[in-house]
């Protein structure tokens, strides 16, 4: 399964023009500042802007064609749709409110059972209860759960999270993780936080001003020097890899890279085998020509790739590669000239093991 998307959407002070190929299954995330596009390609995906002229082809069956006159209104779209606000049914109880959704599916359509997705997103506890008194992460997981019991062939969430504390976020992320984890169904994910992107996207849309900057993995986007991702101050790189094994005596876990590389990190145990990516920030990261024993933990033979200019003149931005996997670097221009360094320059990367976020 794939997904096609073609959009061309004019208002008055604002053009969307998007052409996408996405993968059919993990998260792709639609990542920009505001007003750059992403909750209009969202609408345009569900039907919901009917003057947007294009093309939408979701498993090789074409929703929305307007050379031919095609457009699958939003109800006849096999898709569910998750806002900021879970807009749940007050006057229904929490198990009222899955069946809603769940009973307008003919039962030999339905992917999804109401026991699976209650169990997935960890509601049992919550059937009887009325949504007032649900706390916000528990409305949007039951949210979710009524997306889910639709049986989309296509998922849509908008922010999801925007409207929750940090506290609440923490809840419901490992929620969200094991939903793409267990469910082959594309999803398409609105954000502005770049954490959120990291921890869930496998592929990443990056817009502004209503255009395409970038499109692919996400492990490649975040790590290209030629975007404004770049310059920001929490820029970095998501790096994935298989769990070694956990110091109990310290609470470091041990994780393995690719090109036979491993980083220590404080985190609970975790079993050996289990994927799992981190986000290492540019700014943690700090290089030497040579291997020093100090505090830090993680130190990694890296090779100079590119090096670019930031925002700040004192500052500089360089790109590594750690066999095969990228890493960001963010130094002034000072120890740059002072260490001499260029593309193709052997260096030691060191990241503190407190500084990797999982």
């Amino acid at each position: 399964m794939s997904l096609a998307a073609r959009f061309e959407l004019r208002h008055a002070d604002f053009v969307l023009d998007v052409d996408l190929a996405l993968p059919g299954r993990g998260v792709t995330a639609l990542f920009g500042p505001s007003g750059s596009g992403k909750t209009s390609c969202l609408r345009c995906v569900a039907g919901l802007e009917p003057a947007a002229r294009g093309r939408l082809v979701v498993a090789e069956e074409t929703w929305q064609d307007s050379d031919r006159g095609l457009f699958l209104p939003p109800h006849r779209r096999a898709l569910g749709y998750v806002f900021q606000d879970a807009n749940l049914f007050e006057h229904l109880d929490v198990r009222r409110n899955l069946l809603f959704g769940w009973k307008r599916v003919a039962p030999a359509a339905r992917r999804l059972e109401l026991e699976q997705v209650v169990e997935l997103l960890g509601i049992e506890g919550l059937l009887a209860r009325m949504p007032a008194r649900l706390s916000g992460g528990e409305r949007q997981r039951v949210g979710i759960a009524r997306a889910l019991l639709t049986s989309p062939r296509l998922l849509l969430m908008d922010e999801p999270l925007a409207a929750l504390d940090a506290e609440r976020k923490a809840e419901i992320l490992p929620y969200l993780e094991r939903l793409t984890r267990e469910l082959a169904l594309p999803i398409l994910y609105v954000s502005h936080a770049p954490d959120e992107v990291a921890r869930l996207a496998d592929h990443l849309v990056l817009l502004e001003r209503g255009r395409v900057l970038a499109s692919g993995p996400t492990t490649e986007v975040l790590a290209r020097l030629d975007l404004p991702i770049a310059l920001a101050d929490d820029a970095g790189v998501v790096l994935e890899g298989r769990v070694l094994g956990h110091d109990p005596d310290y609470g470091l876990l041990s994780l393995g890279l690719a090109g036979e590389q491993r980083v220590l990190l404080a985190h609970a145990p975790l079993p050996p085998g289990q994927a799992l990516r981190i986000k290492v920030l540019a700014r943690d990261v700090s290089l030497s020509l040579e291997r020093q024993h100090s505090s830090i933990l993680n130190v990694l033979p890296a090779t100079v790739a590119e090096i670019a200019p930031t925002r700040s003149p004192a500052q500089v931005l360089l790109r590594l590669d750690l066999g095969g996997t990228a890493l960001l670097a963010r130094i002034t221009r000072y120890s740059l000239e002072r260490l001499a360094l260029q593309p193709g320059s052997r260096v030691w990367a060191q990241l503190k093991s407190v500084a990797v976020l999982a």
